[in-house]
């Protein structure tokens, strides 16, 4: 009895012991909402994705979850397939991935605090503009200790001279090697936020007027800045110019030859051809001449001060500026708007972005590497580091540094560093400086540069210290890389981003494949769904007719007379006659001139013809008005007219009603086979009665519309109760109307060519539905309807 007690107290105090033990709460599994064949999606996973779809989808056409819910399910079927296809296992998906990887992860290594800190920061000072000048004396970021304390001597130096009373501009010229800004002593003109690297811009807005500041360092050197003046920012315009291209060193033939260019240019201007002509035959600026010249918007501080300047001092849209001279050349500026600093709400997607990129990206990176030193341990081989760093020589300040394996024995493979635990060898660093290294450029031209490359450095200083700096960028990549490798665990918004991005992908691929390339190849399939569904491609009965709407009867009356006959249709509208001297057929630079303006209307209207009329005076040959009519013509063609848009016509003598001088001139009436350039001659004719000043865009004399309409889609058409074939007169909207049936056209199935859109759209989606059934056989739906009603309460 005792023996059995004694057990039975043991087994109690076992099991007490067992029970007192600390109990591991394990995390129950997470709801499934999804099953697909063998692949199962978690509640979690498609409510995420519904949020972020619902957030970035226009409110006013989101879904309930009930809906997405089937879109997911497709979508992810769609996945199953690409993947069991083994589309993401390919090197061009991955590749793709990679890439995509790398471009996601850039927000995610950029401290987002700072980045909106600076581009808050950017925006106040695009508020004011800041004149200033400055002084710089350079010395390279590689430069030894000492020279980098003669150069900061010699700064301190000048700011003293600066501050005693010594005329700033005067030191400038002396001792600043800008060589940009040194011979208008040191100014750099009105500036603003990104006008100059990030240092120098924030001492020009950090210092009083009137005042020298502190001396600044940047990879340039030492600078010191005076501020001028200040005065609120100007907005921003947006411009259209004229580029003649002249070299900074062209010789006195260049510059007249450019001079020429742009006062010829400039005198087609002002007899009133059109600036968009104008440029697309003379501007040199290959960017902006297809498009008339228009530049994008920009706010002070982006272009050269001369070109500003003159760009601000317009103040009517459509004003331009004599030539203008600036380093590039010659401009003529034209004013297309003047717009006020938008809100930081509508700039501040744009200043983010652009403190990434310009000069303040040395900030974000040194704070990002910075916090990522504190994460990650990094533990150099100071002796193996050591040696690698007197491999150094002055090849390296020339970008020409090279190194051949098998390395020292002392280096071959050796490890250089320790990032995370993961070693890197001075074989990887080596290979990282001969990609990284870069030739120094001139520093007086990037100093003041808005977004200067990373590399541009005065040449000089010490291969030791170049090569020291290129260690520290090559353990700051690395530890962003690290980072980003570690992206996946440590941020589940990033994992999700990159997963839909993947399926994204791969959607594209299998979705290419199965329905959108086969539905354009399969013609056969095509014709078949055309043919078995043609009773929905039906055009209701239509007309075709020409509708004018004018702002009174008088304004019809011109617009219809014109359009009376067939095309092509005489314009109210043509060109000053030439003149020519007695017997002469050939053309003088005076009338190539005046020959000009008819070429630049030609161009701009692509559907105008142009009749050329010829004739002589009594006591000249019949020959002469022919070669007057011939050598125009030839001018004509050469300059890109064709022959089809020319119609001659040789009064072979007297012209009718002419004077004795004008019977030896060749004069110029255009045509038009497009109606809607009978209603442009009558608007740019037709000006607001009151003032004499032209009609408004939005409010023209003349509306001419032609086309084929079906009921409900013209209102004045449809105000015509029973169409028939003629024309109709309205007044309503007080507006005088004309409405013009040509023919009309009884409804209609439409012919294979003509539904073959709307076809090919509708074909699509059968193919779709048709694979998606395949799939579901594939892999068969499974649907958690209590998780779908949790989420839909």
């Amino acid at each position: 009895m005792r023996h059995f007690t004694g057990g039975f107290l043991l087994a109690l105090l076992v099991t007490a012991c067992k029970t007192a033990a600390p109990v591991v709460q394990q995390t129950p599994p997470e709801p499934v909402i999804l099953t697909l064949g063998n692949k199962a999606f978690t509640t979690s996973d498609f409510f995420q994705s519904f949020t972020k779809n619902q957030l970035s989808s226009d409110s006013a056409q989101r879904t309930d979850i009930k809906n997405y819910f089937d879109l997911y399910t497709n979508l992810k079927l769609k996945v199953l397939a690409a993947e069991a296809g083994g589309r993401d296992t390919t090197e061009a998906f991955r590749e793709e991935m990679s890439t995509y990887r790398k471009q996601l992860a850039q927000s995610y290594l950029t401290d987002k605090v700072l980045v909106e800190s600076l581009a808050a920061e950017a925006y106040q000072r695009m508020q004011t503009e800041v004149n200033a000048s400055h002084i710089l004396i350079p010395v390279s970021e590689y430069a030894l200790p000492a020279d980098t304390l003669t150069a900061y001597q010699t700064i301190l130096a000048l700011r003293k001279q600066a501050q005693d009373g010594a005329d700033f501009a005067k030191l400038a010229r002396e001792n600043s090697n800008d060589v940009r800004t040194a011979e208008n002593g040191g100014n750099l003109g009105y500036i603003s936020a990104f006008g100059v690297v990030y240092p120098l811009e924030t001492a020009a807005f950090t210092t009083p007027v009137g005042s020298v500041s502190a001396p600044v360092r940047t990879r340039f050197g030492y600078h010191i800045v005076k501020v001028n003046d200040r005065r609120p920012s100007r907005g921003r315009v947006r411009v259209a110019h004229i580029l003649v291209q002249m070299s900074p060193s062209a010789n006195e033939a260049g510059q007249k030859a450019a001079k020429e260019r742009i006062d010829g240019a400039y005198a087609q201007l002002q007899k009133g051809a059109s600036f968009d002509q104008v440029c697309r035959q003379v501007s040199d600026d290959a960017t902006s001449r297809a498009n008339g010249g228009i530049l994008p918007t920009f706010e002070p501080g982006r272009w050269v001060p001369a070109f500003e300047d003159a760009a601000f001092a317009l103040t009517k849209p459509g004003d331009y500026s004599k030539p203008v001279r600036t380093n590039y050349g010659w401009h003529i500026i034209k004013l297309i708007e003047r717009k006020p600093l938008d809100s930081y709400t509508t700039l501040g997607p744009s200043l983010r972005q652009r403190v990434t990129t310009d000069s303040r990206a040395d900030i974000l990176r040194q704070a990002t590497v910075q916090r990522l030193q504190k994460e990650y341990a990094v533990q150099p081989d100071q002796t193996v580091l050591q040696s690698a760093l007197a491999k150094a020589d002055s090849s390296l300040l020339r970008g020409q540094w090279r190194f051949s394996e098998p390395l020292d024995p002392a280096l071959q493979n050796k490890t250089l560093v320790l990032i995370n635990k993961q070693p890197y060898s001075v074989n990887q660093f080596f290979d990282y400086v001969r990609q990284k290294q870069q030739p120094p450029r001139n520093p007086a031209v990037a100093a003041t540069s808005p977004a200067p490359s990373a590399v541009d450095r005065p040449v000089g200083g010490s291969p030791a210290i170049a090569m020291h700096r290129l260690f520290d960028r090559f353990v700051g990549d690395q530890l962003m890389s690290v980072e980003e490798a570690n992206l996946d665990k440590k941020s589940p918004e990033f994992r999700a981003l990159l997963n839909e991005i993947r399926d994204g992908v791969l959607l594209s691929q299998v979705m290419e494949q199965n329905v959108w390339e086969r539905s354009m190849v399969d013609s056969t399939g095509q014709r078949q769904y055309y043919e078995q569904n043609k009773d929905k491609y039906r055009f209701p009965e239509r007309a075709l007719a020409t509708i004018v709407v004018a702002q009174n009867d008088s304004l019809l009356k011109q617009a219809t007379t014109l359009l009376s006959g067939r095309p092509p249709y005489q314009l109210r509208r043509s060109a000053t006659p030439l003149t020519f001297a007695k017997s002469q057929t050939t053309l003088t630079p005076t009338l190539r001139e005046s020959l000009f303006d008819v070429l630049v209307v030609m161009s701009a209207n692509p559907d105008y013809l142009v009749e050329v009329s010829g004739s002589h005076d009594p006591t000249e040959r019949d020959s002469v008005s022919a070669g007057r009519i011939r050598q125009v013509v030839s001018y004509l063609q050469k300059n890109g007219i064709s022959l089809n848009r020319i119609m001659e016509k040789d009064f072979q003598g007297a012209r009718p009603g002419a004077t004795k001088d004008a019977q030896r001139n060749v004069s110029f009436q255009y045509f038009s086979n497009a109606k809607d350039d009978i209603a442009k001659v009558i608007n740019s004719k037709s000006n607001l009665p009151a003032t004499g000043a032209p009609r408004p865009a939005d409010s023209p004399a003349v509306i001419i519309t032609t086309g084929l309409f079906a009921r409900g889609e013209n209102p004045y058409l449809d105000s015509i109760t029973d169409w028939k074939v003629g024309a109709t007169p309205l007044h309503r909207d007080n507006k005088a109307i004309s409405v013009t049936i040509e023919r009309l056209e009884p409804a209609r199935v439409k012919t294979f060519a003509e539904a073959r859109g709307t076809v090919i759209n509708e074909y699509q989606a059968t193919l779709e539905k048709q694979w998606l059934a395949q799939l579901r056989q594939t892999y068969p739906v499974k649907v958690n309807d209590d998780e779908i009603r949790k989420l839909a309460k």
